[in-house]
């Protein structure tokens, strides 16, 4: 098990192919030629955003669905979910979407999607450059678009829109409008709207949709039925299926009544009613289920003969969605899920934990754990749905799914504070969002809950991380060191070794950094684990920089932004240091000055501090030396970053050097490489606690000596390493390998 970021393939995150494809057709198909020229018109025009925006059972899916069907050109869909308002999950699955007609976007955006965790700003410019130069029309469907309520994604789709390549089209059907700026698009002719009343089935189109059961009435209450649906489409498929059943069908009409409220009153009461117990009772039961299969129908209602019952069911009830041209998966239509979920829930409570509980059992022995843990849950089984975590946690933060990570561990609740897996996703959870206290709580709890059977190495990329993160080189190293002792960095996943190398080129220790990130590169290449193996990367052009090898830094920086360009990585924040790396080492001013700005740009939104203090110490370096007087008000903000680090590495000494070359700060000591005089055992037994968070006090009550003892131990110490203060001396003693 190894936690950190990862890229997995669309099967290993569970992705269902039907996501991405249109729903099959139903045996009964309107053609709908007037809204389909609406729909062909807006693609010719270039319009960059169809909205079909329309109540639940308005006929939105199969219009479009059918419409796509029909099309010469590329169309890929995208069937929204509850979990997709999950930044990463959305992106992740549009980009899948639209791989199935351009691979090599695909290729390129995934890895982008995972290292940014979903940051629109990132992936937006990204998928818009993947498609300019493509000549080819597509079409991109967002289906339930209502599901959807995270403002990043809002304000992401609304960009795409706003950069839309004119041959793109985004169709967006939803229940409700989305938060888009409409009027501005409206006014811009950006935007062609289909709406519930263009959705309204005219007479012909009704009589089509009714088939048989609309030659029982007269011609008086066929007119009748459609004035009381409205021509809506699930009213007309609704009373539909009542006809069949119906002994007087024209008083059926009379008595119909065709708004949603039939939702709840009539369909329960007719039809529901009127069907066979048997037939019920199953539809019932499997109302606990997204989508299902003939397995998986058989397993929940522990029965036989599903593959069957739903062919046979689809093909008398419309409201049974087909999801695939094979006949294998289906769903309900929403507005007939919700009623049997309400039934089911009235008719036999205390049976629904079973069947979701036979429901993650079915999905975990087909490997689909993130299906499984979320019938778990639903099941209240915590116990099982935190054994799966162990599969599931590790899935999310390697697909940068931080959001659906969350939302599972807050419905685990309480008892993953008691779980060392779940804790230790929380600490992951905690890291990610740059809150290191927390992190650091959750790491020491998964620690002290470690089972024998999981080894405690597991934790060793977040307990480095945190460090890192917090500014704390001290901890990181000592974590790096007891990895490499092991000896089994060559045997572990990539992230690991990226980690360990990244603690020792914060350390300045650069041959033990280069020996690690050499590991990590490696074990990247093998494991496809494209984010590891850029950060190996840039943490080599850091290391280089401070090493002063100023020809390899550079050519180090290069390798780290080209990997991260072929792996779909560049505007990820990670690669920031490099950025800044390479503008500290160009030749050329123009360049220098502009990877300055990008760096700076790119690690404003990174939550590490030695990474941001890194970059905005090396950019206003380069700055300044440019004669951009900018770069003094970079140094400054670095300066309060370090200032809060309790053992900054090499980064405090670069921001050192940077202040004094530009006289910004009373110039140091010259770094020695050689003790002036040699440490006394009580001076080394002091200097071993200063890259600790003790304070020169409690650093006397460890040792059982006076505060002033420890003061003059210290002022001999900074005198014999050359230095003036703390944070200097635990590097410069790193340096001589004394720490």
């Amino acid at each position: 098990m190894a936690y950190g970021p990862v890229v997995t393939s669309d099967a290993e995150i569970g992705m269902a192919a039907t996501k991405l494809r249109p729903p099959a057709l139903p045996t009964r198909l309107v053609e709908r030629n007037r809204l389909d020229q609406t729909l062909d018109d807006a693609v010719v025009r270039h319009v960059p955003l169809v909205l079909a925006s329309a109540p639940a059972g308005s006929g939105k899916s199969t219009m479009l669905a059918a419409w796509a069907a029909r099309r010469p050109g590329q169309v890929a869909w995208l069937q929204v979910e509850d979990i997709d308002s999950d930044p990463a999950r959305f992106w992740s699955s549009l980009v899948a979407a639209i791989a199935r007609h351009r691979p090599r976007a695909g290729d390129h955006l995934a890895p982008l999607v995972v290292g940014s965790a979903g940051d629109d700003r990132v992936i937006v410019p990204a998928l818009v450059n993947e498609l300019v130069d493509d000549d080819q029309r597509l079409v991109v469907v967002i289906d339930d678009y209502h599901l959807i309520n995270d403002a990043t994604v809002h304000r992401g789709v609304e960009r795409l829109i706003d950069l839309c390549p004119p041959q793109l089209t985004i169709v967006v059907s939803t229940r409700v409008d989305p938060p888009f700026r409409l009027g501005r698009m409206r006014v811009r002719n950006r935007v062609s709207e289909v709406r519930a009343h263009d959705l309204r089935f005219a007479a012909g189109e009704a009589a089509v949709l009714l088939g048989p059961a609309g030659e029982t009435i007269t011609a008086g209450s066929f007119d009748d039925l459609c004035a009381r649906t409205e021509g809506w489409a699930a009213g007309l498929v609704l009373a539909g299926l009542s006809l069949q059943r119906a002994a007087e069908p024209d008083q059926f009409v009379h008595a119909f009544r065709g708004d949603d409220q039939l939702v709840v009153s009539y369909l329960g009461d007719e039809l529901l009613a009127t069907m066979e117990p048997e037939e019920r009772r199953r539809m019932l039961e499997t109302s606990v289920l997204d989508r299902f299969n003939g397995p998986l129908v058989d397993a929940v209602t522990a029965s036989s003969g599903g593959s069957q019952w739903l062919l046979e069911a689809a093909a008398r009830n419309q409201l049974i969605v087909r999801l695939d041209s094979a006949g294998e998966w289906f769903r309900y239509h929403h507005l007939l899920r919700d009623l049997l979920a309400l039934e089911a829930l009235r008719t036999f409570p205390d049976e629904l934990a079973v069947l979701h509980g036979r429901a993650a059992g079915w999905f975990s022995a087909q490997g689909d754990h993130g299906s499984a843990v979320g019938h778990r849950l639903a099941a209240g089984d915590i116990a099982g749905a935190m054994a799966l975590m162990l599969f599931v946690g590790p899935d999310l933060l390697g697909n940068g799914q931080v959001r659906t990570l969350q939302r599972l561990l807050d419905q685990i609740g309480t008892a993953a504070s008691d779980d060392a897996v779940c804790a230790l996703l929380w600490g992951w959870c905690e890291y990610l969002r740059g809150r290191y206290v927390a992190a650091q709580h959750w790491l020491d709890r998964s620690l002290s809950l470690l089972p024998p059977e999981i080894d405690p190495i597991v934790a060793t990329p977040l307990r480095i991380n945190v460090a890192l993160g917090r500014g704390d080189v001290a901890t990181a190293l000592d974590a790096a060191r007891m990895v490499t002792a092991a000896g089994e960095l060559a045997t572990r996943p990539a992230e690991l070794a990226t980690a360990v190398g990244a603690a020792y080129a914060w350390a300045g220790l650069a041959t033990d950094a280069r020996e690690a990130l050499g590991v990590a590169v490696a074990r990247a290449t093998i494991e496809r684990r494209f984010t590891a193996h850029t950060m190996a990367l840039v943490s080599l052009a850091v290391n280089e920089l401070e090493a002063g090898d100023v020809s390899a830094a550079h050519a180090a920086a290069e390798a780290a932004l080209s990997t991260a360009h072929s792996f779909g990585l560049a505007g990820y924040h990670g690669v920031a240091p490099a950025l800044a790396v390479r503008a500290r080492t160009a030749a050329d001013a123009a360049q220098a000055g502009a990877d300055a700005a990008d760096a700076v740009d790119l690690a404003r939104r990174a939550t590490t501090d030695l990474g941001r203090a890194f970059v905005l110490t090396t950019a206003g370096d380069t700055l300044l030396g440019l004669g951009d007087d900018a770069g003094a008000v970079l140094l400054g903000e670095a300066r309060s970053i370090i200032d809060r680090c309790v053992d900054p590495g090499v980064a405090g000494r670069a921001l050192a050097r940077a202040e004094s070359r530009h006289r910004l700060a009373a110039t140091p000591p010259a770094p020695r490489t050689a003790l002036v005089e040699q440490l006394t055992d009580r001076e080394l037994g002091v200097l071993r606690y200063l890259p600790s968070q003790l304070s020169l006090r409690e650093i006397a009550a460890e040792l059982f000596v006076s505060l002033n003892t420890v003061k003059t131990h210290c002022s001999a110490i900074y005198r014999k390493l050359g230095v003036t203060d703390r944070k200097a001396a635990v590097q410069a003693a790193r340096s001589m390998n004394l720490l």
